[in-house]
């Protein structure tokens, strides 16, 4: 069965992750496009893991023959610049082959809406009756070559358009100016010629590592965490570089390492971004947050009269926030490590994330544990936290229930002043600290977050929570 979670379908390769699926999940999203009507024409691409290529040829192939126009891209493609380029050529969606910071041992499929934004549930539902319904006969095919020739397959090169928007977002000439050394990790994956580039068209001093093509990405994952940024962090340390960028393996999500090694978790990026936006550009209106994202965005907020959104999880949601509310918008952010800006596109950018990190030092003069400073005079203290807990399917069920029959009154000696299930199960407690839960959709992990203005809360909020969890 193919199922859509938060950021399209993921499978293991040659377990569910097959040619024959693949073959199901084009053909549906064939039906879904030939309803749109004729001469449509799409966007396809691939990152750099197993078989990526071929699986985005394959299904260039399907689509080909159900008479639907594919620019192939020449090489892999940031899911970013995909989403760009079906805004910038106005096509009637797109889709990349990636499984994005998941593990190798993974490859996925992302499907893109004419916006250049996420396909939301009423669509993704659609694409999973119409692949339900799809048997072998109903399959359609072109060779590539045939594609070619008919001129049903374009070989497309989408870099240069996305690195000119690049440029209008960002301030090149302060970066210029700032002389600034940055280290740069792109886990194998599809930034290199991207975000490198665009350091080095800003006159900044860069040096890349991890920028061959390893589909196994040295054995993990391709996900920029504090964990797996080990090599940037000691580089940036031993070298002293002003600052450490990363992306993941298709250059949705970012990671940031400061000039003293210090890994700055996504919610502290987002929320400077926000302050750093505030001030120098004088932007107002809205940011977006999901709603496991840190409130230290709320609080930020209010101190500079701007108004929060907060959404479900999954950056679609934000995309689609920022579509109907494109001019008060002003960032959008999840605390897993995306974000997008006002004039960009409704999907996350890790390779703008970076450069706008590197802006905001710049500008400012000051590193980001400074401006962090600078954030806490207005807002006090907001201490953040996220544990992952792997449990055996019936104690992930027994959760489940109790979550919706035996909610306490409080929580470690605090007391809920509010329930948000909009995704998962968030209390507000006392004293600007709250617990969230959500439970994965895929693998039976439980995600507890839990926020407060001090070690020691935030230390019983998490105790108490892997007690919530297990019972006992």
């Amino acid at each position: 069965m193919i199922k859509f979670g938060t950021s399209g379908w993921r499978d293991i390769i040659a377990d569910d992750f097959t040619y024959a699926n693949v073959a199901v999940a084009t053909q549906a999203i064939a039906n879904l496009l030939k309803e749109q009507g004729v001469k449509i024409s799409v966007i396809i691409g691939y990152d750099t893991r197993f078989m990526s290529e071929d699986f985005a040829k394959y299904s260039t192939k399907i689509l080909a023959g159900n008479g639907i126009k594919v620019l192939f891209c020449k090489r892999n493609t940031p899911t970013p610049v995909i989403a760009y380029d079906i805004i910038h050529l106005k096509l009637a969606g797109g889709i990349n082959f990636t499984a994005s910071h998941n593990s190798y041992k993974y490859n996925g499929l992302k499907y893109y809406s004419d916006l250049g934004c996420p396909a939301l549930p009423k669509i993704t539902q659609k694409i999973e009756k119409y692949c339900s319904l799809i048997q072998a006969k109903d399959i359609k095919f072109m060779s590539f070559d045939e594609g070619l020739k008919n001129k049903f397959i374009e070989l497309h090169s989408p870099q240069n358009a996305y690195m000119k928007k690049i440029k209008e977002l960002v301030n090149f000439k302060a970066l210029k100016k700032s002389k600034i050394k940055v280290a740069v990790d792109v886990l194998h994956g599809t930034a290199v010629g991207y975000l490198d580039t665009l350091l080095d068209n800003a006159g900044i001093h860069n040096i890349v590592i991890n920028k061959n093509r390893d589909a196994m990405f040295s054995g993990g994952a391709p996900e920029p965490s504090e964990k797996k940024l080990f090599e940037l962090k000691s580089l940036v340390k031993k070298e002293s570089y002003k600052l450490g960028l990363s992306t993941d393996g298709d250059a949705d999500r970012f990671g940031v390492i400061d000039s003293d090694g210090t890994f700055i978790t996504p919610n502290q990026v987002i929320s400077v971004l926000l302050y750093h936006l505030n001030k120098t550009r004088g932007w107002t209106g809205v940011v977006v947050r999901s709603v496991m994202t840190t409130h230290l965005i709320d609080k930020l907020a209010a101190k500079i009269g701007v108004g929060v959104k907060e959404t479900l999880v999954g950056f679609k949601y934000i995309g689609d926030v920022m579509v109907n509310n494109h001019d008060k918008f002003i960032i959008g952010g999840e605390e897993s490590g995306g974000l997008t800006i006002r004039g960009h596109i409704p999907e996350k950018d890790g390779i703008l994330a970076c450069l706008l990190v590197a802006e905001a030092v710049a500008i400012n003069k000051k590193s980001i544990k400074e401006l962090l400073k600078d954030i806490k005079k207005l807002t006090g203290e907001v201490l953040t936290s996220r544990l992952n807990f792997h449990l055996q399917v019936e104690q992930m069920n027994a959760f489940r229930e109790t979550l919706k029959t035996k909610v306490p009154n409080s929580i470690a000696g605090m007391k809920i002043q509010k329930n948000v299930t909009i995704d998962g199960y968030k209390f507000i407690l006392d004293n600007s600290s709250w617990i969230g839960f959500r439970l994965s959709g895929t693998e039976p992990v439980i995600r507890l977050y839990a926020e407060s203005d001090s070690q020691t809360k935030l230390n019983k909020l998490l105790k108490a929570g892997k007690v919530f969890i297990y019972g006992k």
